[in-house]
């Protein structure tokens, strides 16, 4: 049975949200329908909107949704009518990377997160006068009141955890924290720097304090953001605009540099800073999505001695490593709920003024009850 849907829809880029009603396909065999609760506020939903990562538009964007589960396929298991979600990124689960267990490179990742269709090339939901609008974002699509989710993609959490807090866990957060304890593996005692302290990058200090890393060096340009990286964890935080980074990164650690480096700024000349400022044979993941044309001098990699990691999705099994997050906030070691401010969904241009001037860490859109 199809269901109407009420969507935020991009008509092109860097066009406005127009609030529309779509039709949702029948769901399939593997497919749930999930009614949105809440969803998270991404920048890669900006790199769409502003033509950084082209999309199919019309569109029904958002990729960090939560909410409960209305209908169940034929062929699903382990998921009930009335089940609460968090859903992450789409994987096949049959192509070599899936079945090795790295799901976050699956081989129809494009495909699958960005190209607006299902794996057989179907849409799942067109406008509400027949017209087209793409939808199957990230497989969800949960800037809408409904959307249609493989049930591969959806992890089931307790009804005592606030719908309104795990969405950003299917993406941002799950990214910067799987970054640190999936990627790079940071062990206890370790140095790192962080670049850029927004969701990800506050994320990504928060696993490192739980890592037991021992020096923790967050940069921004942004004095209220490194005040609130230090409550987060970070043991040193630097002002990019006003400092001498990379000469304070060696001071900080006795002229040798952090073994540990995270970029989620995209930004070639912040990259470069944290290549200098990193020790020889450190390991580098750069999570930013930047300007297509965007580089950095080929000396940084092929001269530098170090390894530069282009991390997806904290490698993270979404199934496996959401709870472990949830596991940790409930112990205290990862206060995520504490970069989320919510806005009801029709206030989505103000969350994302908010997201751009930096005056929300982790905008979550809450739908109407």
């Amino acid at each position: 049975m199809t269901t109407t849907a009420h969507a935020a829809v991009i008509h092109q880029v860097d066009g406005p949200f127009v609030f529309e009603d779509v039709v949702l396909d029948d769901i399939r065999p593997d497919e749930i329908l999930v009614r949105i609760v809440a969803t998270g506020l991404c920048h890669t939903d900006l790199a769409v909107v502003h033509g950084d990562i082209p999309g199919p538009l019309p569109m029904v964007l958002g990729h960090e949704g939560a909410g409960v589960v209305e209908e169940i396929g034929s062929s699903v298991t382990g998921l009930a009518v009335g089940d609460h979600v968090a859903v992450s990124f789409a994987s096949c689960g049959h192509c070599a990377n899936c079945l090795s267990g790295r799901e976050a490179y699956c081989l129809n990742f494009m495909l699958l997160n960005i190209a607006g269709v299902r794996e057989d090339g179907s849409g799942t939901m067109t406008a509400a006068d027949g017209g087209t609008t793409h939808g199957s974002f990230f497989g969800q699509s949960s800037f809408a009141s409904h959307a249609i989710v493989a049930a591969r993609n959806a992890v089931k959490i307790s009804d005592d955890v606030p719908l309104e807090l795990v969405g950003p866990l299917g993406c941002g957060v799950q990214t910067g924290a799987g970054t640190v304890l999936n990627t790079l593996a940071v062990p206890a005692g370790a140095s790192i720097v962080v670049s850029g302290t927004g969701a990800v990058g506050l994320s990504a200090i928060m696993a490192a304090k739980a890592a037991g890393a021992t020096t923790i060096i967050a940069v921004d340009v942004l004095d209220e953001r490194l005040a609130f990286a230090t409550e987060l964890g970070a043991t040193h935080t630097l002002n990019g605009r006003t400092e001498d980074v990379v000469a304070r990164i060696l001071e900080i650690t006795g002229g040798a540099g952090a073994s540990y480096g995270v970029d989620t700024t995209a930004v070639p000349a912040v990259i470069g800073q944290l290549t200098a400022a990193t020790s020889f044979g450190a390991s580098i993941a750069l999570l930013g999505v930047g300007k297509p044309d965007a580089t950095i001098p080929l000396g940084l990699v092929s001269g530098g001695g170090k390894t530069f990691i282009g991390a997806i999705e904290g490698d993270s099994v979404p199934q496996i490593f959401i709870p472990r997050l949830l596991s940790m906030y409930a112990a205290g070691t990862f206060p995520f709920d504490r970069l989320v401010t919510t806005y009801p969904f029709a206030d989505i241009d103000r969350a994302i003024a908010d997201t751009q001037s930096g005056a929300a860490v982790k905008a979550v859109l809450t739908m109407p009850a």
